[in-house]
């Protein structure tokens, strides 16, 4: 008489480890895992880099909006364009003052890109502001 194969000896005979379609699979979702990883350290690390620059650029362009300002007058229509140095950084700052319907307001275009950098078209600027100022 034979005897009858028990749950414990198939365990044994059958569940000896992973197979290796199953270590391909755990392998390539952590590799997958990490790679997205990566990518979001990667972007964290540029925007770390670009921060101070925008700061920077920002503070140019409130100086030359308060400098319209102080002038207290309607701005003339038209572009200007002014270097600024911010933190031994140079940075060039083009205005555009265009008109509104309403003539007792302009529409003030602000835009800062880095010294040194080509001015190309398809590269954005640094800083783009737009803002509205009125007669006083």
């Amino acid at each position: 008489m034979k005897p009858i194969p028990t749950q414990t000896s198939k365990l044994k005979c059958g569940a000896l480890g992973f197979s290796l379609i199953e270590v391909l699979v755990a392998i390539g979702m952590v590799a997958l895992a990490l790679m997205a990883g990566m990518a979001v350290s990667m972007t964290l690390t540029r925007f770390a880099e670009r921060q101070p620059a925008l700061v920077l650029a920002q503070l140019c362009v409130q100086n030359n909006l308060v400098r319209l300002r102080l002038q207290h007058q309607l701005p003339p229509s038209g572009e200007s364009a002014s270097m600024c140095t911010q933190a031994d950084r140079d940075f060039s700052v083009r205005l555009s003052v265009m008109a509104t319907p309403n003539p007792d307001f302009r529409r003030v275009l602000a835009q800062v890109q880095p010294v040194g950098t080509a001015r190309d078209e398809t590269q954005p600027m640094l800083l783009s502001l737009s803002t509205v100022m009125g007669r006083y």
